[in-house]
């Protein structure tokens, strides 16, 4: 499902637990973090392919989690083309996203990595909501910043100022500042 802008539609998940620290998994074989993601399929809707994924991904049903929120409109990011599959080329930019806020409410002991054939992750971790984002790839740092910046209205916690790197110290240049872009609605 490619637009015909060249984005694939896509759901992430930001999963809280009860102290609002957030769900991290790991790459299976790399060392890079992420958050759950993964495409919509035809005749889905953006939550049917967020439950879809965090089952395959996380092995969590939908009675072990509460939505709390979604961002409003589709988040982006490109693909390097080093990244891109050769029978995409051409026509393929990147991913759209809607971003999803959950809130575990079942235990920690529900969580399984090995719930599908093919593993998403090989290990993870609940870490602060604001973190560091070096452990993630770096073509999607941007869009995590926007997704978490977002969400974070829903948990009543502060947006990180403009100027710092929003996760805890102050942005050295560009590189660290969040520049958050709004977003096109296009549904």
């Amino acid at each position: 499902m490619i637009d015909r802008n060249g984005y694939r539609s896509n759901v992430g998940i930001v999963l809280l637990n009860s102290k609002n620290e957030v769900f991290w998994g790991k790459r299976i074989k790399q060392d890079s973090w992420q958050f759950p993601q993964g495409g919509i399929k035809p005749g889905e809707s953006p939550e049917q392919a967020m439950y879809r994924e965090l089952t395959e991904e996380v092995g969590l049903h939908p009675w072990h989690v509460e939505i709390i929120g979604r961002t409003r409109h589709w988040l982006r990011y490109e693909v390097p083309d080093q990244w891109i599959r050769r029978d995409w080329r051409g026509n393929y930019k990147g991913q759209k996203q809607i971003w999803y806020l959950l809130r575990l409410v079942g235990r920690d002991c529900d969580v399984s990595l090995r719930a599908s054939v093919r593993p998403e992750f090989d290990a993870w971790r609940w870490n602060q909501y604001w973190v560091e984002l070096e452990s993630v790839v770096e073509f999607k740092r941007q869009v995590y910043r926007q997704a978490l910046t977002e969400l974070a209205r829903l948990l009543n916690r502060p947006i990180p100022p403009f100027g710092s790197n929003g996760y805890g110290r102050p942005s050295h240049g560009a590189r660290g500042q969040i520049a958050v872009a709004p977003a096109k609605h296009d549904e």
